[in-house]
């Protein structure tokens, strides 16, 4: 198990279980929230022993955003000049792209949502494959309640898991959107009546992804992202590339014996990352 002061994480049967804990400050999203996390997903991505993960939370919300001392002390939004609005772009690009990171997992990731979702958590969660969330759970793009816009991902991609009205209806106003509603809408797969049950669900989810062919698992993720970014003869082009570069005659045939002899096949994990840094 990994413990930092803002989250814990650990692997058990192949499925990598990532919690907020920060429970007593509603688990807001302070510079160090956002180091650990960057660093946390770099190490997740990179390792192979997991092939699928769990996000999760404690206390009664999910996450209640931003920490208000995010834009203090060392980072400052500095609209003065040129030059400080320009850095104001690239910290905000910075901040995208650990959120980012969550999409670009190797691996599925699906979230068990209690209590508030609220600004900052809301871009993060819609970066997931699966939500799932607990009876009591809420959605609020808080930003607009505060005069700003949200801009670490929610209004790229929401409107893309819920239609597009709904969406703005949501960010334009900053109302909360209850668990029921929210499936209704699609944000999320299921609703659960308690928090325990809805992260049991999300583990078991997990568990049943990483019983399947990793490889086969990365290749369908890569799949359906690129088929949500384009057309879908674009999208059938890079399936058959896609394909032709990932297809194992041998693969295949362990699965179809396995399922013909109802046994439990080997499976192949994924390469272990290296980079030019690490050589």
């Amino acid at each position: 198990m990994t413990t930092t002061p803002c989250f814990t994480l650990q692997t058990a049967d192949h499925v990598a279980h990532l919690v907020l804990s920060r429970p007593g400050v509603m688990n807001t999203m302070n510079p160090q929230f956002w180091r650990e996390l960057d660093e946390l997903l770099v190490t997740l991505h990179k390792d192979n022993s997991a092939r699928a993960l769990v996000i999760s939370s404690t206390g009664k919300h999910f996450s209640a955003g931003m920490a208000l001392e995010t834009f203090g002390g060392g980072i400052q939004m500095n609209d003065q000049s040129p030059e400080g609005r320009a850095a104001i772009f690239d910290l905000l690009t910075d901040m995208q792209d650990t959120f980012s990171k969550i999409e670009r997992l190797r691996i599925p990731v699906i979230f068990a949502i209690q209590g508030g979702c609220i600004g900052g958590a809301v871009d993060m969660v819609t970066c997931g494959c699966v939500r799932y969330a607990s009876s009591d759970a809420f959605f609020c793009i808080q930003e607009i309640n505060i005069g700003m816009v949200a801009d670490v991902g929610t209004l790229q991609r929401l409107p893309k898991l819920i239609p597009e009205p709904i969406a703005k209806e949501y960010a334009y106003t900053g109302r909360r959107m209850p668990a029921a509603k929210a499936l209704t809408y699609g944000l999320v797969n299921e609703v659960f009546d308690t928090p325990e049950a809805c992260v049991a669900a999300a583990l078991q989810c997990a568990k049943e992804i990483a019983s399947k062919p990793p490889i086969a698992i990365w290749g369908t993720k890569q799949a359906i992202h690129y088929t949500r970014d384009h057309s879908t003869e674009d999208a059938l082009k890079q399936m058959g590339w896609l394909q032709a570069a990932i297809w194992s005659n041998q693969h295949v045939r362990e699965a179809v014996t396995a399922m013909k002899q109802k046994t439990r096949r080997g499976l192949h994990p994924l390469a272990v990352l290296g980079g030019f840094k690490e050589t």
